[in-house]
């Protein structure tokens, strides 16, 4: 998916919103537990009700591969099923010595056709540049990420003032366009919007933290915004989890819904 036809998406959905297939075989509701394939019958009923609404949706990884082969049918079942206008994300995480890294990109890119993966940066640049082999494919690269634990590493100041994020965010520009490779920022440092923007103008950026991490859309949507919005913010437990009765799809569509609302009026109030 290119990065136009995304905008459209989100021009014609008056939403940016990402919605994460973060399916725990733990709580998902008690009765789909006698499926054949309860983590797909869970995920079928999420997406018919969040199609129409969302932009994007988001699978975690790890969700699916901690059960085995039975987890990758559900994920490879799951990616089948969500419409070809809707942009696939594989919240992975990968990133390693380029030979591994063009062998994960194979993985997700030919073998599951997810139009993006998450990227791990650490390794530098011969890690991420396997992923950007594919035409039309995308990496989204750890930028600012929303744990606590990113106060770690990615905001410990460098010699020259600058945190070590923002120096991750100049130096992997050299790596790819625009059109190619979008950032995590996280919701939870909406403070640092207006920063992140004064590097990356043009980019795509993938906000989780929103919702049950506590992320202000207002905020992110007023400081993260650009000519093409430039924004996929993710829910993901406030969404699909909202409630673990039979009526958990409709409420996942309200949630949902009530997200997009508020996304219309950011839309309105910023571009």
């Amino acid at each position: 998916m290119t990065q136009s036809e995304l905008f459209t998406q989100i021009k014609q959905k008056q939403s940016y919103l990402c919605v994460g297939l973060d399916t725990d075989i733990q709580k998902i509701p008690a009765h789909l537990l006698g499926e054949a394939d309860p983590i797909f019958a869970f995920n079928k009923q999420i997406i018919d009700a969040t199609a129409d609404c969302c932009v994007a949706y988001k699978l975690n990884i790890a969700f699916y591969e901690s059960i085995g082969a039975k987890g990758w049918e559900s994920l490879e079942k799951t990616l089948a099923y969500i419409p070809p206008t809707i942009f696939t994300i594989a919240d992975a995480k990968r990133g390693d010595i380029g030979n591994t890294s063009a062998l994960y990109a194979k993985a997700f890119f030919e073998n599951m056709n997810f139009d993006s993966i998450t990227v791990a940066p650490y390794m530098g640049r011969d890690s991420v540049t396997p992923f950007l082999q594919y035409k039309g494919k995308w990496v989204i690269l750890l930028g600012l990420t929303s744990n606590e634990g990113s106060q770690d590493f990615q905001m410990l100041r460098l010699e020259d003032g600058k945190y070590l994020f923002e120096k991750v965010l100049e130096t992997s520009q050299t790596w790819a366009t625009d059109a190619q490779m979008m950032y995590v920022i996280g919701a939870t440092h909406p403070e640092i919007f207006k920063k992140v923007r004064e590097i990356l103008p043009h980019h795509f950026l993938l906000v989780p933290g929103y919702g049950a991490q506590g992320g202000d859309l207002q905020t992110v949507s007023r400081l993260g915004m650009n000519s093409q919005c430039g924004l996929l913010v993710n829910s993901s437990r406030g969404i699909i989890f909202a409630s673990n009765g039979r009526d958990f799809a409709l409420t996942a569509q309200k949630e949902a819904q009530k997200i997009v609302e508020e996304m219309k009026i950011c839309l309105q109030q910023s571009m």
